[in-house]
């Protein structure tokens, strides 16, 4: 029987988003005696049919497709941008194309696994990482062994129905519903122990020095999951909630081979990189000692791109960054207010674990130490009024900051506490304030876990209506300014908060502040997906996180429209 894996990658999006999953399963079927291969259809947006069409007319048929889903849609509530139809487009050009089962999964596809599985037709998915059960499917595949025997494996039984076989997690039947941080941990699903193989050039493998040049930065993952139990968070149901820690040395190791190859801007795909605190550290330190002893070492043209938490963030630890290569630093305190961020950004126990003093800490060591800084704020979580996000614009751009990012409006997904809250309020009967959908065209009506026959229906009705029709669900604050008609609408647009904002800071501030926009209202958009800016940025060829280049937006559009680049 055949030993060929091939793996999908259906994410489009530009600028590019390098698909370090596929590189992750790709190591571990190989080390288990598999030929993995990979279908990258983002370079071939709108000539994705034929480039399938060439490979399986062209390879050898495989024993199993995978299939690795990012993201449901943009996430952000301003631009509501659904890719799930588009994905199932391409899952059954390759149904046409072969007799493989075929498997998803991906951090987006385990926000809604069970659903997603029903909606794209597929026979097999994974919630959270794959790369062990990725394995065990293939072996059972393999062997014309059963393969629901395979832990934690989602087998579509035909007519809606989706079960999940037994874990070595205490999971709950339907996948992480119910209380926030009980027993999902996931770690068994990591290996924590050996280097993922990078790889640039090769046709059928992820190229990841082809996404850097084309803008997309590197990455590199040192722990999985998350313990926090943020309300708009779906990472530690999606990874589970323990840190699977991976070796230092495979890490760097990893990170080496990977700058070797050309690519020297990488970002860290953490769910924060601070966290773990010790661990971090040590990747850290490895990065220097390597640094210091090896003259040549490839990890001198290291720059390295992080998320954080505002703490912990010590001098140690800004000082360590540094020294490692560490160019920008993208926190994320949410809200300046403790009030605001009470019972919403909290650890698995319900308590806060940072205050707006650690932030103002963090800005100044970064500045300290040279490293750009990003300051990030979600606006529109339950409580937030015009007066409580005038005072977070006010003192997030108190901060001496490269840049200042503000969103409003949250994604609400299935298992996040945000969406169960909301479920629990809906029941089932009734519309609740605040939640929107663009494409809403009845009101939004949400049941509990308890109240639906199976969780495929619990995960459908936050992305869908009952007639089918995609409506993502969002939620915005009742206490912001928005006229009552617009709140009383589903798909009203809350726009009027959006014009408040900009109205309120100084037109001389603007380089340095992103705030949110109607889709393409102006060249400030800072929604991410086929954004203007940043795909002028790339075909320039900048390098690097792009908000690094945010007060030079007007240079660089004026420049591309001299260029005449699109």
């Amino acid at each position: 029987m055949t030993r060929l894996i091939t793996l999908i990658n259906p994410n489009k999006v530009h600028p590019p988003i390098t698909p370090y999953a596929l590189d992750v399963l790709t190591t571990q079927l190989e080390r288990h005696g598999y030929t993995a291969e990979v279908v990258d259809l983002c370079f071939a947006r709108d000539a994705w049919p034929e480039l399938l069409e060439e490979y399986f007319t062209s390879r050898p048929p495989p024993l199993l497709v995978g299939t690795s889903m990012r993201n449901t849609d943009t996430l952000y509530a301003q631009q509501q941008r659904v890719f799930l139809p588009e994905h199932r487009q391409i899952v059954r050009k390759i149904r046409s194309l072969t007799s493989a089962p075929l498997v998803g999964g991906g951090v987006g596809f385990s926000t809604m696994p069970f659903a997603c599985v029903d909606y794209l037709g597929l026979d097999y998915g994974v919630k959270g990482p794959g790369e062990r059960i990725l394995v065990d499917l293939a072996d059972r595949l393999s062997d014309h062994a059963d393969p629901s025997s395979v832990p934690g494996l989602l087998v579509n039984r035909g007519n809606g129905r989706v079960t999940r076989s037994a874990t070595p997690d205490p999971d709950t039947p339907l996948g992480g519903v119910g209380e926030v941080g009980a027993g999902q941990s996931r770690a068994w699903q990591v290996d924590t122990d050996s280097s993922y193989t990078r790889r640039s050039g090769d046709r059928w493998k992820v190229d990841n020095l082809g996404y850097y040049e084309r803008g997309g930065l590197g990455n590199i993952l040192t722990k999985s999951g998350c313990p926090y139990a943020c309300a708009h968070c779906v990472e530690p149901d999606a990874k589970g909630t323990s840190f699977a820690k991976r070796s230092v040395h495979a890490v760097v190791d990893e990170l080496s081979r990977l700058v070797d190859q050309g690519v020297c801007d990488v970002h860290t795909a953490d769910s924060e990189f601070n966290l773990a605190i010790a661990n971090t550290k040590a990747v850290l330190r490895e990065i220097g000692r390597r640094k210091d002893t090896a003259p040549d070492s490839p990890l001198h043209r290291l720059r390295l791109w992080i998320y954080a938490q505002p703490k912990p963030f010590d001098e140690e630890f800004a000082e360590l960054l540094a020294a490692a290569g560490c160019v920008g630093v993208n926190v994320a305190p949410d809200h300046v207010r403790d009030d605001m961020l009470d019972g919403w950004k909290v650890t698995a126990k319900g308590t806060r674990y940072y205050t707006w003093s650690d932030t103002e800490n963090l800005v100044k060591l970064c500045n300290k130490y040279d490293m750009a800084c990003m300051v990030e704020v979600l606006a529109g979580m339950p409580g937030e009024t015009w007066p409580t996000l005038r005072e977070a614009i006010d003192r997030t751009l108190a901060l001496d900051a490269t840049v200042s990012g503000f969103s409003l409006g949250l994604r609400c997904f299935p298992y996040q506490p945000l969406g169960q809250w909301l479920a629990q309020e809906s029941a089932g009967v009734r519309h609740v304030p605040g939640t929107q959908s663009d494409t809403a065209t009845e009101p939004i009506v949400l049941r509990t876990a308890d109240q639906c026959h199976s969780p495929v229906e619990y995960e459908r009705q936050f992305m869908f209506q009952s007639d089918g029709t995609v409506r993502p669900v969002c939620y915005f604050s009742t206490g912001l300014p928005e006229d009552p008609a617009t709140m009383a609408d589903p798909a009203g647009r809350w726009l009027h908060t959006v014009e408040l904002m900009w109205e309120h800071i100084d037109p001389a501030d603007y380089p340095r502040v992103m705030l949110p926009t109607a889709p393409g209202s102006s060249k400030d958009d800072n929604n991410y997906a086929d954004n203007p800016f940043l795909t002028a940025l790339t075909a320039m060829g900048y390098r690097g996180a792009f908000w690094a280049k945010w007060r030079e937006r007007d240079a660089i559009l004026a420049e591309a429209e001299r260029r005449g680049i699109a």
